[in-house]
């Protein structure tokens, strides 16, 4: 019998519905703030968490940690990290909202919101001529976007860009896409096939050159940090705009606010940030061309039975012997 350890506060129905689907599971829930005994820790299987992780040699018996974050930068930190322990993350849970966060944010900077909101807080009608000057949007239909990070996401947004008659280019690590059954995916498919133009990562420079629209979603590592710093923002065409929907630390912030604020770029939307929570007297609150949220993308709306899905099926696999689903790649990163 398999030992499941929980350290979420997920409501007593979805712990209801696990017991029901995995009735030969000895499922455990810690309270917040709770410690298990060792007695506990020795004999867990797969530990569901977030945050907390205890030391490799308190649970002898682990065979997988399950993530609920799409990120493993957090985890890198822990001892776990240099076991063989399987990692599993929570990717493929919001590839639809993350790409609807995105195109929202794509339409919002194309017909000037920013400039809008600020009119408004102002309680104040632009004539004719400043409206036609200031607010006339940017056409969408023939313009391109890159997406820095080319994955299940990637490929969601990739399908709404299209759907607006945008062309799409996509960045990934590797020719070759993970096989579909490795991986947790609730992204929709599109009957025409994925139209994006695919480029490996030594492209970088050939995408950003032709990108009107900068979407970035890759994974923060070693890697990837400070990906797009100043030399890359200024490859990208004149008044481009930068969405950022990955993680703080990939993008230069303070590169992108100097080009902004210059208007080399032309609108930004930012999700996530160097320092969370953003300070309060970041000028990202204020600043004008910027569309700001609070780490709020990923959000799905049915997350509860997508994490119950994705549990039930990497439970099983273990209890078969078989590899996990979303496992992460050490030497990659994630």
């Amino acid at each position: 019998m398999l030992t499941y350890l929980c350290t979420l506060p997920l409501p007593d129905s979805w712990f209801e519905q696990l017991a029901t689907r995995m009735p030969d599971v000895e499922i455990h829930r810690l309270a917040p703030g709770e410690v298990p005994d060792s007695a506990l820790l020795n004999r867990v299987d797969l530990l569901h968490t977030s945050e907390w992780f205890p030391e490799a040699e308190q649970v002898p018996a682990l065979r997988c940690v399950q993530l609920d974050t799409s990120g493993v930068d957090h985890v890198r930190r822990t001892s776990l990290w240099s076991t063989d322990v399987a990692i599993a993350t929570l990717g493929g849970i919001a590839p639809v909202p993350m790409a609807e966060y995105a195109m929202m944010s794509i339409l919002e900077l194309s017909h000037r919101m920013p400039l809008i909101e600020q009119v408004r807080a102002e309680r104040r009608w632009p004539s004719n001529a400043e409206r036609l000057e200031r607010f006339t949007p940017r056409q969408l239909a023939g313009a391109t976007v890159g997406i820095i990070g080319y994955g299940r996401i990637g490929r969601e947004i990739s399908r709404l860009a299209s759907s607006f008659g945008m062309n799409v280019l996509g960045l990934r690590r590797g020719a070759a896409q993970v096989p579909a059954a490795d991986k947790f995916d609730t992204g929709r498919s599109d009957p025409n096939g994925d139209r994006a133009e695919i480029f490996p990562v030594e492209a970088l420079d050939e995408v950003l050159r032709r990108s009107d629209i900068l979407v970035v979603v890759v994974p923060l590592t070693e890697h990837t940090r400070g990906m797009i710093g100043a030399a890359e923002l200024d490859a990208l065409p004149p008044g481009a705009f930068v969405v950022n929907i990955a993680r703080g630390g990939i993008v230069d912030e303070s590169a992108l606010l100097e080009r902004l604020r210059s208007g080399r770029i032309g609108g930004v939307a930012l999700d996530v940030f160097d320092d969370e929570p953003l300070p309060s007297d970041s000028p990202w609150w204020s600043e004008r061309g910027a569309l700001v949220t609070p780490h709020v993308a990923g959000l799905a709306p049915q997350y509860h039975a997508q994490t119950l899905d994705l549990v039930v099926e990497n439970l099983t696999r273990l209890a078969d012997g078989r590899p996990l689903v979303n496992e992460v790649d050490r030497v990659s990163g994630y």
